[in-house]
């Protein structure tokens, strides 16, 4: 009788205790810790499953980006650190390759130029390696061969200025001079892949111009060279006796206006650089006093 009395409390005690252990399991503090966790591990296997993925397309994106430029790395993570911005968090960004690519493409392009145009004397050599290697012309490289694909980068503006440089080169399929607005990081991924290139070859120059003689084609010779749109207008005026004026409006309107002999001959806008504002505006000029003078000569030969 005395051992059912025990077996009595003691099984009463268990179950009121089980009942509280069960009850407190489902209060409300109880029920937001375990939703707590179990939305940290939701996120945990998320994450990895995320972070696999992203693994995969980046290996995958790496091995598309050596068959563009025909040049498989031994060490894969300086081509990925080629095509790193540096608003990408969490990883080193190409500012060190571009560094060392830039150096390297101004040697090779120089070393190229001084044998292939031996009678070229070095002001002009200065010129056409400028052209070859501006940022215009290797912002195209890389829409050409599709790098902007593969940058990784957490800038939104930047994806915009690539989209709009991408819709002016409709319009100017070679080069334009200054005319449109081309952004450095796209030539600097060039730079950056010609010094990933550099280095992984053990600081090969023949392994690295291999690549950046077939990136940079169609190279600018010295009868495609033109000059900056400001300085033909410059030149135009002074042979032509013209008396030349830049009209500043940009600071409040984009805009600058050119005045030949106090009269308005041309106008350009760019809101985003003074620089191309100006240049429209001389290449607007330049082909308003060139149209004029056609007209003029060709009234003068029906006269005659």
């Amino acid at each position: 009788m005395i051992s059912y009395y025990y077996y009595s409390i003691e099984s009463s005690s268990m179950a009121s205790s089980s009942s509280s252990w069960w009850q407190s399991l489902f209060s409300p503090s109880k029920t937001l810790h375990c939703f707590k966790r179990l939305r940290e591990y939701a996120f945990k296997t998320k994450g990895m499953v995320m972070k696999s993925s992203q693994d995969d397309k980046a290996l995958a994106s790496l091995k598309e980006m050596e068959n563009i430029i025909g040049y498989k790395f031994k060490k894969k993570f300086l081509l990925q650190q080629a095509f790193t911005h540096s608003s990408y968090q969490g990883a080193e960004s190409y500012e060190r390759l571009e560094y060392v690519g830039d150096s390297i493409l101004n040697f090779l392009i120089s070393k190229q130029q001084f044998y292939k145009y031996p009678n070229l004397p070095p002001g002009s050599l200065t010129a056409l390696r400028a052209a070859n290697v501006d940022t215009e012309k290797l912002a195209r490289v890389a829409v050409k061969y599709n790098f902007h694909k593969y940058l990784r980068h957490e800038n939104p503006t930047l994806s915009k200025q690539i989209r709009v440089f991408m819709r002016a080169l409709e319009k100017y399929p070679f080069h334009s001079y200054g005319l449109i607005d081309a952004p450095k990081t796209l030539a600097d991924i060039v730079e950056s892949t010609i010094g990933a290139i550099y280095v992984d070859s053990n600081s090969s120059i023949d392994a690295t111009w291999e690549v950046a003689k077939i990136l940079l084609e169609p190279m600018i010779t010295p009868d495609m060279l033109q000059q900056n749109p400001v300085r033909r207008l410059n030149e135009l005026c002074h042979k032509k006796k013209l008396k030349l004026r830049f009209r500043d409006k940009w600071s409040k309107q984009g805009v600058y206006e050119v005045l030949i002999d106090d009269q308005l001959k041309g106008r350009g806008e760019y809101k985003t650089k003074k620089e191309i504002a100006m240049n429209r505006a001389a290449e607007d000029a330049c082909n308003n006093i060139l149209n004029t003078m056609d007209d003029k000569n060709l009234i003068t030969e029906t006269g005659e």
